[in-house]
């Protein structure tokens, strides 16, 4: 083995960390993961320790070495994605958070959200960020800590702490203190970036209330981060980019009008719509993609809370399965002739809906009905959302051609699932050969930055395909579901 010619990625998710070592074919070489502990103090309420998050980082980074017997002397650069928007204040002395984190997925500053909304003061925050007043972006999260923690606000106003979402407390942490730095990426899912004028937007921080001293300085996606010595000898990190735009670059979705969609938890699509900042008439989200050599490219994005969790649901909620695989072969079973519909509304419903007090619910039930097809009816819930946001972007971007759909996560490894997905879309789905594309894109722009890894052009050229799936149901059996499913949604919006 060469030296200095594997790229380490850190991918930090919402119930696991992960390190993996890519060589210069993009292959695995080692990964190691650990999931660690969810906590959920109150109803609605989502919290990580955010030591938690970098020791299992750090320990995933030893073992992953260890198990390929690297040293420090064969890493050419590391990369970080991340889960986005989960919020962590710390001591700048000491490095020691001053509360838990607030994951993504928290609901607790809802009210607040929705007081700034009868203000009318969403048009000013999504024109500004791109983004919706809700309580999923960072912006509120910073403002309960500051509010709710004893002295926490006075040390911000002080310079004392440190914000950032977990890129940046990584960084932080594998740089003792050196980098206290984001990408254009993360920082566009804090809800206090502006994404036109490319800085922290001071009418917004005067909005919160958040002093400018707790953020964090805002990088594009391959810069130098900084270098850490922690795994033995000096490494540089040289890219950044939150979970679904690695993903987005990780599936070579360079061009303009490639849509990738990313089936985990939840789901995430995004659109490449190139260097036009797309605003939306349909709730979805305009986001940077990407920002290389200090030029943004932007997506629209449709986020839908409740993807592979619907399937974790059916194994540890009610019991119905014993692992996720087994969901597609259960579906299988479904009787024909039912029409089951679950709205998975566990969390609310995102885009285009964003309604933050809906609720889940299984429509068309008969006595008939069975394991068989709440599970079918539970998997089509994913395609069904995928559907509502395709068309919502589709309005809000017009263009011409067919979109080809790239996926990725690991619901994208169901044949059925994506089967019903290229059904219910009427469209191409692709899975790739490299599945583990939110890895491979943070991989992507450290190796490219050092060298080792080909340019754009170079890198979307060894994207290839694992497996397409074509439309097999006739469109009118496919309008005939969808309005069951249109129908569905409407009962269960607030």
């Amino acid at each position: 083995m060469a030296s200095r010619n594997l790229i380490l990625a850190l991918d930090q998710g919402t119930t696991s960390s992960r390190s993996i070592l890519f060589n210069q074919q993009f292959g695995i070489e080692m990964q190691s993961q650990r999931e660690f502990k969810q906590h959920f103090p109150d109803s609605g309420w989502v919290e990580h320790n955010a030591m938690d998050i970098w020791q299992t980082t750090l320990d995933t980074c030893h073992e992953a070495m260890a198990q390929a017997q690297v040293t420090s002397a064969d890493i050419a650069a590391i990369g970080i994605t991340n889960q986005r928007e989960t919020t962590i204040i710390w001591d700048r002395s000491t490095g020691k958070p001053v509360y838990n984190a607030i994951v993504w997925q928290d609901r607790r500053t809802s009210d607040i959200c929705s007081q700034l909304k009868e203000q009318g003061l969403e048009p000013l925050v999504t024109a500004n960020t791109g983004l919706l007043l809700d309580p999923y972006f960072s912006a509120t999260k910073i403002a309960w800590i500051l509010d709710n923690v004893p002295n926490v606000r006075e040390k911000a106003e002080r310079g004392e702490l440190a914000f950032g979402t977990v890129d940046t407390w990584l960084l932080w942490n594998l740089t003792e203190g050196q980098s206290h730095a984001t990408d254009a990426t993360n920082a566009s899912r804090t809800m206090l970036y502006n994404i036109h004028k490319h800085d922290w937007d001071e009418e917004l921080l005067k909005l919160f209330n958040i002093p400018r001293k707790l953020l964090p300085d805002v990088r594009d996606c391959a810069a130098d981060f900084g270098t850490t010595t922690l795994l033995g000898g000096a490494i540089p990190i040289l890219g950044v980019a939150g979970d679904q735009q690695a993903a987005t670059l990780g599936q070579a979705c360079f061009d303009t009008g490639m849509m990738k969609s990313t089936y985990g938890t939840g789901c995430f699509a995004l659109l490449n719509t190139g260097n036009s900042a797309v605003t939306s008439n349909n709730r979805l989200l305009t986001t940077i993609a990407y920002q290389l050599k200090g030029e943004p490219t932007y997506a629209l994005e449709g986020s839908i809370f409740i993807a592979g969790a619907a399937v974790q649901w059916l194994r540890d909620g009610i019991g119905i399965i014993e692992s996720a695989a087994q969901s597609g072969q259960l579906a299988l079973k479904a009787d024909a002739n039912q029409q089951v519909y679950m709205v998975p509304a566990f969390t609310g419903l995102g885009a285009p809906w964003w309604d933050a007090e809906a609720r889940g619910a299984l429509f068309g039930l008969t006595r008939n009905t069975g394991p068989a097809e709440i599970a079918k009816a539970a998997l089509e819930s994913v395609c069904y959302q995928t559907l509502d946001l395709l068309k919502a972007m589709q309005s809000d971007w017009q263009h011409s051609g067919q979109t080809v759909l790239r996926v990725d996560g690991g619901m994208s490894e169901s044949d059925w699932t994506m089967q019903c997905l290229a059904d219910i879309l009427q469209t191409q789905v692709d899975r790739p050969e490299i599945t583990e594309t939110t890895a491979l894109g943070a991989a992507w722009l450290a190796g490219s930055s050092a060298g080792v890894w080909p340019d754009r052009a170079g890198f979307a050229k060894s994207w290839k395909v694992r497996k397409s799936y074509a439309p097999k149901m006739t469109i009118t059996e496919r309008d005939v579901k969808v309005a069951g499913w249109s129908k569905a949604v409407q009962r269960v919006l607030q």
